[in-house]
């Protein structure tokens, strides 16, 4: 399996340390556990942050970066090795294996935080943590300060600023290093796969569901531990919602079904969509709206490159999306007019896209300065125009109505434009037809 090196995690703390003011301590806390129900947990995902930082798998794990530490400037508090629950709930690394196979220098068991770590902090000027994510951590945060405020007047020196981490950790993380594509381009391989199979299984009769298990398959046989994100399976009228979950209803013939899913690896995600007909053949409607959302999508691509900025990607869906509409007579008015006045949006609600990366709705910021920002070499983004006409639509002839199309792939931006991480799904009306065919003569 492929994973992010050690050696890559060891450069971004050093990174972001070079960044942090002098005389500073970063402190910021793993992903709680989640409940389920009762004594049920989720299955655990580190916070993305604290995974980025570190790749430190567990829970009850809190992160200290001291730049200048003379003895060591990555401290990690976690959980001490223990027999007992190590036979309930699997092995922990505990110190030793902080320091070993996480490349700590320095670490101390999670209990003993309120007695380490506010001499730790004590003298240092600035604190960096991210601040607001994680009310309960805040807490803890402020009771530590507090205990070296309450020794002012024996010469404690308290920090006296505070820094949200987030804008030097997520600017840091919008830039793709080599190691990270070649995850990424795992997770799009095998999510690739999945989308395959769901299209190849596809056929009147079954539900939602039974694509929805198709994908499972796929994501659990290539590896993947989880989907990176709810999977939408969406048929007939649910198309036309844009985040559809409930995946229960019945395939029928003549619907069209649009499943956006994608899985994680290493925790990085792809996020992949597709359209299809459920009986493997596009009615007219349905054809003339796929190649227009087609059309959009390679318009898209062709404005993804360094020194384009983020928006002209959608712009360019905007245009072709709106001629399309008024080509087909679902819009009626001057090209220019329509996209001043918005009038596309009853179709094209969405944006064109999103960063991408350890969320599935990555961080980064999209303007710096007011101003649309610029695509650099190694940012990841989504490209997905879609069209919805509702079924309630009453201003459409019948026939367009309840069609809803959306195709997203994921890029990188490369020297030379964008590298496409997940063209292996068939995206052509006749590939997809032709992929669909086979697999009904096989299982005939």
């Amino acid at each position: 399996m492929i994973h992010i090196p050690r050696a890559e995690y060891s450069r971004r703390r050093k990174a972001l340390m070079a960044q942090m003011e002098p005389n500073s301590i970063a402190i910021l806390p793993a992903a709680a556990v989640a409940i389920r129900n009762r004594d049920v947990e989720h299955v655990y995902r580190q916070d993305s942050d604290f995974q980025y930082l570190s790749g430190f798998p567990e829970p009850q794990a809190v992160i200290v970066l001291m730049p200048g530490r003379e003895h060591g400037e990555y401290v990690l508090f976690c959980r001490e090795r223990n027999a007992e629950r190590e036979l309930w709930d699997g092995l922990r690394a505990g110190q030793e294996g902080a320091i070993r196979d996480y490349g700590a220098d320095d670490a101390f068991p999670i209990t003993d935080i309120d007695d380490i770590l506010p001499g730790l902090i004590e003298g240092r000027d600035r604190v960096y943590s991210a601040m607001g994510s994680n009310p309960e951590f805040d807490r803890h945060l402020m009771d530590w300060i507090n205990v070296i405020r309450s020794k002012a007047h024996l010469g404690a020196q308290p920090p006296n600023e505070f820094v949200a981490l987030d804008h030097l950790l997520h600017d840091m993380r919008l830039y793709k290093s080599a190691a990270e594509v070649k995850v990424m381009r795992e997770a799009a391989r095998i999510s690739v796969q999945a989308h395959i199979r769901a299209m190849q299984a596809s056929r009147p009769g079954l539900h939602e569901f039974s694509l929805e298990a198709e994908l499972d398959y796929e994501f659990r046989k290539g590896g993947a531990k989880m989907p990176a994100y709810g999977s939408i399976v969406a048929s007939g009228r649910n198309s036309c919602i844009l985040h559809y979950q409930q995946n229960d209803a019945l395939l029928k013939d003549g619907d069209l079904v649009l499943i956006d899913a994608g899985c994680e690896i290493d925790c990085y995600a792809s996020d992949i969509t597709r359209t299809w007909p459920v009986n493997g053949k596009f009615s007219p409607e349905q054809k003339a709206i796929y190649e227009l959302v087609l059309a959009a999508q390679e318009a898209a691509f062709a404005e993804i490159a360094p020194n384009k900025h983020w928006n002209q990607a959608h712009e360019a869906t905007v245009r072709v999306i709106t001629a399309g509409l008024v080509k087909l007579g679902l819009l009626e008015g001057a090209v220019d007019e329509l996209i001043a006045s918005e009038a596309y949006k009853t179709f094209y609600m969405h944006r064109a896209g999103h960063w991408l990366g350890m969320d599935v709705h990555d961080v980064g910021e999209y303007k710096v300065g007011g101003e649309w920002r610029v695509l650099e070499v190694g940012m990841a983004l989504t490209v997905e125009p879609g069209v919805y006409i509702s079924p309630d639509n009453q201003q459409v002839a019948k026939k367009w109505r309840g069609i809803g199309v959306r195709i997203e792939d994921d890029v990188v931006v490369t020297k030379q434009g964008c590298e496409i991480l997940t063209s292996g799904v068939p995206k052509s009306v006749a590939e997809i037809e032709a992929l669909m065919a086979a697999a009904r003569v096989q299982a005939s």
